[in-house]
């Protein structure tokens, strides 16, 4: 079966070329082709998109399974029952020491994101029966560190922020009352892309996000101010921005 990274049915966006020479290029793939782990791979986030898992948990699945596949590879690895707790624990221990071109370690955030998809495939393999028992059940994942921001803007910082949209244009308006969106509930990006026209409620002053993160709905209070932009938005500018058919 041929590998390929982007995978043939779509999860994925081909990458860009640089634009520039003297950028920098990205990091390059080893070619695990040839191993024996890949079949499973493929089969596996497949499974995980059947599932209805998002694509963004897919391709961290498949980037992080990519990076352990290339490491068993350099070792002769290349079937999943020969692949034991000890091993899975010094590949801990290489991410652990790994070191990026810049000298720097990886957080305990990124060596979560890659051993996190390591226990979904082995529970999956075993749940398969293409192993008889699964080596990561007791895998220890690095806990994750939950601090704030490093810089937080202050009142007077977002309001300068907002005082460079020029509302005296279509656009202006549009991304004025995105940014007070944003800033009033703490939505995320796709959140606020997927806003259907009424998921906003000025008279009970609430914002529904249908299948956000974790394909959860929940209702979020909202300012005044951002529902007065929302509304402007929605009056003044929203049926000039539209092109072909309003889907709501």
């Amino acid at each position: 079966m041929a590998y390929n990274k982007h995978w043939r049915r779509g999860l994925y966006k081909k990458n860009q070329h640089r634009a520039k020479a003297k950028a920098p290029k990205p990091r390059q793939t080893p070619d695990i082709s040839h191993n024996g782990l890949t079949p499973y791979l493929l089969r596996f986030i497949e499974w995980s998109a059947v599932r209805g898992l998002s694509e963004q948990t897919c391709r961290t699945r498949d980037r992080g399974l990519q990076r352990f596949i290339a490491w068993c590879d350099e070792r002769d690895l290349n079937d999943p029952r020969a692949i034991t707790r000890p091993i899975l624990e010094n590949y801990q221990k290489h991410l652990y020491y790994y070191r990026k071109s810049n000298g720097e370690p990886l957080s305990y955030g990124s060596q979560h994101a890659l051993l996190a998809p390591l226990r979904a495939f082995f529970k999956w393999l075993a749940r398969e029966n293409y192993i008889a028992l699964n080596p990561a059940s007791e895998l220890e994942l690095p806990k994750q560190q939950r601090g704030l921001p490093k810089q937080i803007l202050s009142v007077e910082e977002v309001e300068s922020l907002f005082a460079t949209v020029d509302t005296q244009n279509l656009y202006g308006v549009r991304d004025r009352a995105m940014l007070e969106l944003l800033y009033s509930t703490g939505i995320r990006r796709m959140e606020l892309v997927n806003l259907g026209l009424y998921d906003t409620d000025t008279s009970r002053k609430t914002l529904l996000v249908r299948q956000g993160k974790g394909r959860k709905d929940r209702l979020l209070p909202v300012g005044e101010r951002a529902l007065h932009w929302v509304e402007r938005y929605r009056r003044e500018v929203r049926h000039q921005l539209l092109t072909g058919r309003d889907e709501g």
